[in-house]
């Protein structure tokens, strides 16, 4: 099952710091996803000044479930640096 996911970072002076210190290693993570089918696309949102506010995915799971799971341990999640996560069923149309 296809989602999209919209993660956004918090918002205080050290948001940008979080993310940085916990970004090697979500984007390992993000790779091996990649390798396996689960990451179709993924991406950093930027502001205006083009600081990076958080990340836009397209992922696949067997479930809701699996999400959950990678979510709850995606070291974005647990380093601090997203501070609140949409996540709506999606379906690629046009893939990349």
């Amino acid at each position: 099952m296809q989602f999209v996911v919209i993660a956004r970072d918090g918002t205080d002076e050290q948001a940008l710091e979080r993310r940085l210190r916990a970004r090697e290693s979500h984007i390992a993570g993000a790779r091996k996803m990649k390798e396996k089918g689960e990451m179709l696309l993924a991406g950093a949102m930027m502001d205006e000044q083009g600081k990076m506010i958080g990340s836009v995915m397209v992922v696949d799971f067997p479930d809701h479930a699996a999400l959950d799971a990678w979510l709850n341990n995606d070291p974005y999640t647990t380093g601090g640096a997203w501070k609140s996560v949409e996540v709506k069923p999606f379906r690629v149309a046009i893939a990349p």
